[in-house]
Formats: C-alpha cells, structure tokens, sequence
C-alpha cells in the first residue's frame, strides 16, 4: 500500500490554517501519511494559484479542502485512499 501524502498550503498568523493543523497531524500520524506543510507567502506561482482559499489541503497532489475541515471527514477521505 502506498503512503499517502498530505500537503498542506499556508500564511503566517493564519487561525484557519492552526485550525485545520490541529486536525490534520494527529490523523497524518494514525494512517502513516507523509505531511509537508507549505507557507505561500512570497511564492507568486503559488500566490496565485491559492489566494485567499487558504489553508488548502491536498491529499496526493489533489485539492480535498479548503478552509476548514473537520475530523471525521479527513479520516474518511484517508479511508478512501487507502483503499485506491
């Protein structure tokens, strides 16, 4: 099974952004996820992209959720890669 990489798009004083941490790390340790969180700030290409949809969390290079998330639903979405 491969691991699942969860990536996840940032600002600096950002309280969405320590919200949805909070949420994400705990379940990235329980399913063996890789995590790499990325601040935009300063990245044109990624200042773009982003914008004001921050935080932004992918799941295997695909956008899964955007500005909140709660547990249940990461822990839901996880399931489902697990079993591609």
């Amino acid at each position: 099974m491969a691991s699942i990489a969860l990536t996840l798009y940032t600002r600096p004083d950002c309280h969405l952004c320590a919200d949805m941490t909070a949420v994400v790390l705990p379940l990235a340790h329980d399913f063996g996820c890789t995590f790499d969180q990325i601040d935009i700030t300063g990245d044109a290409g990624l200042e773009a992209r982003f914008g004001m949809e921050i935080p932004v969390l992918c799941i295997n290079g695909r956008k899964a959720f955007k500005y909140r998330v709660a547990a249940g639903e990461l822990r839901r979405q996880l399931q489902r890669e697990q079993r591609r």
